[in-house]
């Protein structure tokens, strides 16, 4: 029976993120810096909004596109936020976290042989839903430019089958942000192209230097777009799996039918959770972000102390430390950094072959331990050193 299943589904592999995560429970002493999960808990005024809507049986099922309460309240979030306008009557819809909201946009817009373009490196969520559509992913390398696509980079890759571009920003492993001239520049190019555009700003609220700037609020290509968010990152809400999609009408419709029979409505509690976090905890995120730069500031100059080349993230809570001079891949720079320091990052190579030479630590970790952590990778370091002039 083996060989019916679709090959496609047997054609996926598990990420790296989470062979390296799982690893880590046979290491009792270490220290995970594999997981975008935060160590921030969940403020307590949402959480009690979860307790009090259980209290008052609101359990039942909602709207398949969620509660219009909480469609209000993410439409005027994204508005006040970023100045973007969606009518919460039929241009948002409230997924099962972020992961749900791009694989109904990706399964509405997408046909067998269809091309997306990805700027990679970049978060590995993306292309086995691509090829479950029986599309085609496009890498386009930035490693070179800062890990940031631009509207060249975009132009060369342009076909006649090209039906969609995936912006994350801030990117997830790098941490690097468009700005809004870069954003803008990409928005000519695409303008008059019948291109799809999916921008997953999941870390939107996570930026240090500079306001999020989405395409969709670009005149010409709001029609175009889908804007991808969540309260995972901001909130610290990762298990309450609330995700969501704005788009116009058009396309929210479409989109509704595949989340409808997917997964009927998103979980009820956390729907009212949610509404409390965008209502009263608007500026909840403020509070955490600070904290990141704070942390990102640290591990970028003890990283940079150490000889390991770095490229300041600007949002999100990663960052992408090149580990080219220690002449290992990035797979076996991390086992043996698991293994002989019980340090847990991710190879570079889990964020597609461009990765390659790189690691993505997650400072989505207390002080206490980033600090212990880069001391235990600083030794590591000199080991590896000396290993090396033995072998000369």
């Amino acid at each position: 029976m083996q060989k019916l299943i679709n090959r496609e589904v047997s054609a996926i592999q598990v990420p790296g993120i989470r062979k390296f995560s799982n690893m880590v429970v046979n290491y009792p002493n270490a220290i995970n810096l594999t997981l975008g999960q935060p160590d921030f808990p969940t403020p307590e005024h949402i959480k009690e909004a979860a307790i009090l809507a259980i209290k008052r049986n609101q359990t039942t099922y909602t709207h398949n596109a969620g509660l219009f309460s909480l469609r209000k309240a993410a439409s005027n979030f994204v508005y006040e936020k970023y100045n973007l306008f969606y009518n919460p009557e039929d241009e948002v819809i409230v997924t099962n976290g972020a992961t749900e909201a791009i694989d109904i946009a990706l399964r509405t817009i997408l046909k067998k042989g269809d091309e997306v373009i990805l700027p990679v490196p970049i978060y590995p969520g993306y292309e086995p839903l691509i090829q479950l559509c029986g599309a085609i992913p496009v890498h386009v390398d930035t490693s070179q430019n800062e890990f940031k696509i631009n509207a060249k980079m975009i132009e060369r890759q342009l076909t006649k089958k090209t039906r969609c571009i995936i912006l994350c920003s801030p990117s997830n492993p790098t941490g690097s942000m468009l700005n809004k001239e870069e954003v803008i520049e990409i928005a000519k190019i695409l303008k008059d192209k019948n291109i799809f555009v999916i921008s997953d700003e999941i870390y939107s609220e996570l930026a240090y230097e500079q306001k999020h700037y989405s395409i969709a609020s670009v005149r010409e290509m709001r029609e175009k777009t889908i804007v991808v968010n969540g309260l995972a990152k901001s909130h610290s809400m990762t298990g309450w799996r609330i995700g969501f999609t704005f788009a116009p009408s058009f396309l929210s419709k479409e989109m509704l039918k595949v989340h409808l029979y997917n997964s009927v409505c998103a979980t009820t509690i956390s729907q009212y959770a949610a509404i409390e976090a965008l209502t009263q905890g608007i500026n909840d995120p403020t509070l955490m972000m600070r904290e990141y730069k704070k942390r990102r500031d640290y591990i970028c100059k003890r990283l940079n102390s150490m000889g390991l080349d770095v490229v300041k993230p600007e949002g999100a809570f990663y960052v992408f430390p090149s580990i080219k001079n220690t002449k290992m891949s990035s797979f076996d720079f991390s086992l043996k950094l698991l293994r002989e320091k019980s340090v847990a990052v991710v190879p570079g190579d889990a964020f597609s072959k461009y990765g390659e030479g790189f690691i993505r630590i997650s400072y989505a970790a207390s002080m206490d331990l980033i600090e212990e952590s880069l001391n235990r990778i600083e030794q590591f370091l000199d080991f590896i050193d000396k290993e090396r002039l033995i072998k000369v």
